[in-house]
């Protein structure tokens, strides 16, 4: 059954209102853009954002009034520092955060997808990651009563929103490169939209069955969505454009110039297309594999 979806339908039927989302799963690689403009330009609102490092997908968003709370390990512009719009959220809004590390978020959703309340770990012991924490209480090892552990709260996402390199319309996805967090956040969640660089036959997919990090019985829509990670990159398609990160980094230093790069670049552009239209095709070019490295063929013959 084909689950293939535009964008704008995917968001509209899978992100309400007050949904917890999973996004920037594979750390600085394949984070999806697209989807969170999406987001910003349907004005989603009292969303809770999850996700390890995020780059600036979660400062936009939240300069897009889309959020309530985030739980994550950083919040930021990876290339150049802070990401202005979360700052002003926290320091002058109190928008809440749950402070974690990239291996408790992983534990979390860990769980999540274990379907347990909750995982041991001794990540954290020692430091104040854990004050005033929800995620985090204090147990003693049934096994070794006097070894202290931290239990690290379950994340079971509304929404998990992952891109990929290439799906079926039945939402199998092929994916390589870093999946950092990815298929515990894709299996802890109720719902899962999967965006994709290029939608092929079943008979691609099932070419090399190990290369299917998610099989679609997991998934709710598959969009066809080119560029839709940009500016971060996707392993065999394109780099990261670290122009774009340098001057959204420029551009947003004040509330009022953050509102100028949403309109110019997210609300004024009805979807994706219009959006790579407006980077410039020699911009894009730029940005394109200029040293192709194939893995070697694999036989799956008997």
């Amino acid at each position: 059954m084909s689950k293939l979806l535009s964008m704008r339908d995917a968001i509209a039927e899978f992100v309400l209102d007050g949904s917890s989302v999973a996004l920037g799963l594979q750390m600085e690689q394949m984070i999806p853009f697209a989807a969170g403009h999406e987001i910003i330009r349907q004005q989603k609102r009292g969303l809770t954002l999850i996700g390890p490092i995020s780059d600036i997908l979660f400062d936009q968003m939240i300069g897009g009034g889309c959020v309530e709370k985030v739980i994550a390990a950083w919040v930021g512009n990876v290339m150049m520092g802070s990401a202005y719009n979360f700052r002003r959220a926290v320091e002058q809004d109190g928008m809440k955060v749950f402070n974690m590390t990239n291996f408790v978020i992983a534990l979390a959703l860990q769980a999540g997808a274990m379907g347990v309340p909750f995982l041991p770990t001794k990540t954290a012991l020692g430091s104040d990651t854990a004050k005033g924490n929800h995620f985090f209480y204090q147990i003693f090892s049934p096994f070794a009563p006097k070894e202290s552990l931290w239990a690290v709260r379950a994340l079971n996402p509304d929404v998990t929103i992952v891109h990929v390199q290439r799906a079926d319309v039945e939402g199998n996805a092929h994916c390589w490169g870093n999946f950092g967090v990815m298929l515990e956040g894709v299996r802890a969640a109720k719902r899962v939209i999967v965006g994709a660089e290029e939608i092929v036959g079943p008979e691609i997919i099932a070419s090399d069955p190990n290369r299917t990090a998610i099989p679609g019985f997991l998934v709710n829509a598959v969009v066809h969505c080119p560029y839709g990670a940009h500016p971060s990159p996707v392993q065999g398609y394109y780099n990261r454009d670290n122009q774009f990160f340098r001057e959204y980094h420029e551009h947003t230093k004040t509330k009022e110039a953050s509102n100028a790069w949403l309109k110019q670049f997210v609300y004024d552009l009805p979807e994706r297309a219009a959006y790579i239209e407006q980077l410039g095709a020699e911009h894009v070019d730029r940005l394109g594999v200029k040293q192709h490295a194939y893995a070697a063929q694999t036989d799956f013959g008997y």
